[in-house]
């Protein structure tokens, strides 16, 4: 049954929201979207998550960015939109960008993980029930397997294609050799891939470094950043040390070996030219990222409603000058005198 509760807020579109064309397509992505890795899974509660979903839409985030395995626990994250879906987002189908994806561990056995044609096609089914809908609107190969033929798991991608599964196809962490080839195969067989999504942000350049930005601007491609925030470290909570009911106290994904006093002083100064601009440093870090002219829309996570609302910030955030971004470049390359 609809949720005769929710109605879209009639701003949505006038809000603020900022929307970049991917790649050469018809899609418009919000520069911010929601990605829904963490805290929505069967370990949060269903009414927090609704929250989160309803603000996002109101604010013009229509583009919600899931995978089979999100959770906890794997395939729950699905489950929770895809009740959603069927309760409250089912009248605004049409003006959502749903995205999922297929390739790490969700079940056991062989076929269970990584990106066989058996895996995918079983992926992509077994998404669709949990979410409640037809097809998505991009289904992403999440990352690429070196022990399956790229051909069979790129032809498994072009028929969920053909079959009205999903509209497009993507990429997700594959090195940059391999995703040259991806984008050839796929282009010869008329389902160009259309969006490249890389773990990107002001601590990690690597996707830069690797050419892989160019490459997907070449290719006709969006680019989709996701870990803006090095999943926590770029914000106020590690300036000083570990906080008992941080993430990575709580042994998440995010270990505190990451948090070395070399990357907590560097945090500690990127601190300062945020706060010289009047901004947190979450605000500062994805403010980087939304003007970076290759990269088409950020996916941020969130833990409750007011850091959704703390992280659409950074769309009205003032353009970086020179000096900021060279002091900024310096910090991170530890090359601050």
């Amino acid at each position: 049954m609809v949720d005769t509760l929710y109605s879209a807020s009639a701003e949505r579109y006038s809000c603020g929201m900022q929307y970049n064309r991917c790649g050469c397509s018809g899609i418009l992505l919000p520069k911010i979207s929601l990605g829904l890795w963490h805290n929505f899974g069967d370990v949060d509660t269903l009414s927090l998550s609704k929250k989160k979903l309803f603000y996002a839409f109101d604010h013009g985030i229509t583009h919600f960015d899931l995978a089979d395995n999100y959770g906890p626990s794997p395939g729950s994250a699905e489950e929770t939109f895809g009740a959603v879906m069927k309760s409250s987002f089912a009248p605004y189908r049409d003006e959502l960008f749903i995205s999922t994806k297929a390739g790490h561990d969700m079940w056991a056995g062989p076929y269970g993980t990584w990106g066989s044609r058996k895996h995918l096609m079983a992926g992509i089914d077994q998404s669709l029930r949990r979410m409640n809908v037809d097809y998505v609107d991009i289904f992403y190969s999440h990352r690429y397997d070196p022990e399956t033929p790229l051909e069979e798991t790129l032809q498994a991608l072009v028929d969920i294609v053909h079959q009205g599964k999903a509209l497009y196809v993507g990429l997700s962490k594959y090195p940059y050799d391999v995703a040259l080839s991806a984008y050839q195969y796929l282009k010869d067989q008329h389902v160009p891939c259309l969006i490249y999504q890389g773990r990107y942000n002001l601590l990690n350049r690597d996707p830069r470094k690797a050419g892989l930005l160019d490459l997907a601007k070449e290719q006709g491609a969006g680019f989709v950043a996701f870990s803006p925030l090095a999943q926590g470290l770029l914000s106020d909570r590690y300036l000083y040390g570990i906080p008992d009911d941080s993430r990575i106290a709580r042994g998440g994904y995010l270990k505190k070996e990451a948090l070395t006093e070399e990357v907590m002083g560097k945090l500690r100064e990127l601190d300062e030219v945020a706060l010289l601009r009047g901004q947190t440093l979450a605000e500062m870090a994805l403010a980087w990222l939304l003007q970076q002219q290759e990269v088409t829309s950020v996916i941020v996570g969130a833990s409750s409603v007011d850091q959704l609302a703390s992280n659409l910030k950074a769309l009205d955030s003032p353009e970086f000058d020179e000096a900021e971004l060279q002091r900024i470049d310096a910090i991170v390359n530890g090359k601050m005198e």
